[in-house]
């Protein structure tokens, strides 16, 4: 499994960065790859991309979230492999740092030649970059799920 770990400072406060970023339905507008999120329920989403002409499904669990601070996920299911967090971090009323950590499993010898020349993490500091100027233009808009998901305890059923 490769680790991507990237962050970006955007000109926004807290609020309006995290509450952008649970707008995953919006993922589209500034992720490459990304052609469509449909959002479940509060803790599942359904992903369509298309990356290097393979097009993939796959859906992805939220196992934890806490409004302004982190958004925890997984894949479920699917032969796409991943999981991630995304962090904020207040650095004053109208900056905030967005750092995303990414597991990501290659399946194939596309992706796993993709991966080994680094295409994965230019892909998901472009990603962020996109974001940037996304939530910084001020296209963005709605306001953000503010609620609270908790990590499932050991043993219990998912």
């Amino acid at each position: 499994m490769s680790t991507v770990k990237e962050k970006v400072d955007v000109e926004v406060p807290l609020r309006t960065a995290y509450d952008q970023w649970t707008q995953f339905e919006e993922f589209p507008n500034f992720m490459e790859g990304v052609d469509e999120i449909r959002q479940l329920d509060d803790r599942h989403n359904h992903w369509v991309t298309s990356i290097g002409g393979v097009r993939r499904e796959f859906d992805t669990e939220i196992v934890d979230q806490l409004a302004d601070d982190r958004i925890t996920w997984r894949t479920i299911g699917g032969d796409t492999q991943q999981r991630g967090s995304v962090r904020f971090e207040r650095l004053d009323d109208t900056h905030t740092r967005v750092e995303l950590t990414m597991d990501v499993e290659p399946t194939g010898v596309a992706e796993k030649g993709a991966d080994a020349l680094g295409v994965i993490d230019r892909r998901v500091k472009g990603d962020l970059r996109r974001f940037k100027d996304y939530v910084e233009s001020g296209a963005a808009t709605g306001t953000g799920w503010r609620g609270r998901i908790r990590p499932e305890e050991p043993g219990s059923p998912l």
